[in-house]
């Protein structure tokens, strides 16, 4: 351990604690059926491998880096399905888009996506974050001291503005932000429990009636998105930049003629799926570990104080705010947004030395990797320092670490992520200091992404 982190504060935020007597059939379902999180024996973290069978289909769980890697990169091409279950919850909303798809479908798309989320894409993506932080800063500024927000729907509505305009360019009205977040959040909540159906192997069936019952949310979201992408695509060469004009533009560069407007429509739902839900959980999350943890807070105001100076934060500032990624990274560390990733065997073949038949489920659990006892020294415990230059996250093997997933399906959008989440906070830690209200209780629930509960209520206040 660093002298930086046996110098910091002590806080083990909240978990499931793992069960030391392995349950009965019924109380293994009862625990899935509460949370995916509650499932797991104290020995799986600990274990390099979980192979194990569920209502008779084979699930082989990589708990290693070694493992982790074989499975997601050595074979890749044997294990680059989504699981049925993901695939029939999601194909309703985003068709063939990128976080489904695979074969050609997926190469084609991926070459169209990466690029213009690519880090190298970053300083022309960032006024958009600055902006809506500086917004969300004069909106809290404008609050009664003390006053009550939910800061999971804070997070919800920055992550959407970011995730929007990135996408539409300024074309984006409030009335149709509000009502495409408000849909994305009703098809959410009716998503399940977020992997529970991979563990327990059930059939596709299952998630096809669960698909029928938000088809109302996705039709609300694909009228929205319909007429957005017809709006950008009729205002090409009028000065508008934002992401759909760069996948046509890269699209027809590649292929020599235009996506279909369904395509855009489905990478654009991809997008708003994968961008927006996600960091508006790591968000909240964070701002509920650093209430808890007074001295990282502290340390975060000084560093954001020092760098911006009151103002919001950009591109250029993300060198001087190593504090503040850290903060991120350790927030992503406990509470991965999604904490479980699953693949379907395409055809037989083996992982770390396990035969996996077709049809197989293999999985790298981060909820699991993420707290592994011989990966990370006080595992359960918030600790950014670790994430800091000479801390001890910098001995972790490469992939001990994997909130964005990785391999050829590494999510493309990990850098913009990144970077939008240190500026917000940032820029919002320098005047605020909100604080869990009294009798809120916050416990993580696992769902398509591991939020902090239904609602994080806390107190806006100044900082001191």
């Amino acid at each position: 351990m660093s002298a930086p982190e046996a110098a910091a504060g002590s806080l083990v935020p909240p978990h499931p604690t793992p069960f030391r007597r392995r349950p009965s059939l019924p109380g293994l379902l009862w625990r899935l059926r509460r949370s995916l999180l509650e499932v797991w024996h104290e020995s799986h973290f600990s274990a390099d491998l979980i192979p194990t069978r569920v209502l008779g289909r084979p699930i082989l769980v990589c708990n290693s880096p070694d493992s982790v890697r074989e499975a997601f990169l050595d074979r890749h091409a044997a294990l680059e399905r989504k699981t049925p279950r993901m695939r029939h919850a999601l194909e309703p909303l985003v068709g063939d888009g990128l976080i489904i798809s695979d074969g050609p479908v997926w190469k084609e798309r991926r070459r169209v996506v990466a690029p213009v989320t690519h880090v190298s894409r970053l300083p022309e993506l960032a006024p958009v974050m600055t902006e809506a932080a500086a917004e969300r800063a004069a909106a809290w500024a404008a609050l009664p001291e003390g006053a009550r927000v939910d800061m999971l729907a804070e997070m919800g509505w920055l992550a959407a503005e970011v995730i929007c305009r990135s996408v539409f360019g300024r074309a984006l009205g409030a009335q149709a932000a509000l009502e495409v977040v408000a849909a994305f959040a009703r098809y959410q909540r009716r998503a399940g429990g977020g992997g529970a159906a991979e563990l327990l192997g059930l059939p596709p069936l299952a998630a096809r009636l669960g698909a029928w019952r938000r088809r109302p949310e996705v039709r609300r979201i694909h009228a929205v998105l319909d007429g957005l992408v017809a709006e950008v695509l009729a205002g090409r060469g009028r000065g508008q930049d934002c992401l759909l004009l760069a996948m046509a533009a890269a699209h027809e560069a590649a292929h020599g003629r235009p996506m279909t407007a369904e395509a855009f429509r489905n990478e654009a739902a991809t997008l708003f799926l994968a961008g927006h839900e996600t960091t508006a959980s790591t968000l909240a999350w964070a701002w509920y570990l650093l209430d808890r943890a007074p001295w990282a807070a502290a340390r975060l105001r000084a560093e954001a104080r020092a760098a911006l100076g009151g103002r919001a934060a950009g591109f250029a500032d993300l060198p001087a705010l190593p504090y503040a990624r850290a903060v991120v990274e350790e927030t992503l560390r406990l509470y991965p947004p999604i904490p479980l990733l699953a693949r379907e065997a395409r055809e037989d073949t083996t992982v770390a030395g396990q035969a996996v038949p077709r049809g197989g489920l293999v999985m790298a659990v981060p909820w699991l990797l993420h707290r592994h006892r011989r990966l990370w020294e006080r595992p359960d415990h918030f600790l950014p320092e670790r994430f800091l230059p000479g801390g001890s996250a910098e001995a972790r093997p490469r992939h001990a670490f994997i909130p964005f997933s990785l391999g050829p399906r590494v999510c493309t959008g990990a850098a913009f992520a990144m970077a939008e989440a240190v500026i917000v906070l940032a820029t919002l830690s320098q005047r605020f200091a909100p604080r869990l209200a009294p009798g809120a209780r916050v416990f993580p629930v696992a769902r398509l992404t591991l939020k902090p509960g239904e609602t994080l209520p806390m107190l806006i206040g100044p900082a001191p």
